[in-house]
């Protein structure tokens, strides 16, 4: 049984290293996209629309997640010691930090 709970442990683990990791993917798009090309609101809501049309069921792609991913970046990514928790810690958490 033990053996059984530590592998779906480590199981969620990595899913959760994956989710983090993708959301800090989509918010450095966003940044990176307003900085170079000047994307601002609509630019997000097409994203949302196209990734929630692309991946129907799946949740986490609204207008207002989109941008704290971006948010969840730029704030991770101006600090050393935010950087390593990216993967390591749970969504929700990230929301408290």
């Amino acid at each position: 049984m033990q053996r059984v709970r530590a592998a779906q442990y480590r199981a969620l683990q990595q899913v959760n290293r994956e989710q983090m990791q993708l959301y800090w993917d989509l918010g450095q798009l966003i940044a990176e996209r307003q900085q170079q090309y000047g994307w601002g609101k609509s630019i997000v809501e097409t994203l949302a629309r196209d990734l929630q049309t692309e991946f129907v069921g799946m949740s986490g792609f609204s207008v207002q997640n989109l941008w704290y991913m971006r948010q969840f970046h730029l704030e991770y990514s101006a600090s050393e010691v935010l950087q390593p928790l990216v993967g390591e810690t749970s969504g929700a958490k990230h929301l408290l930090i």
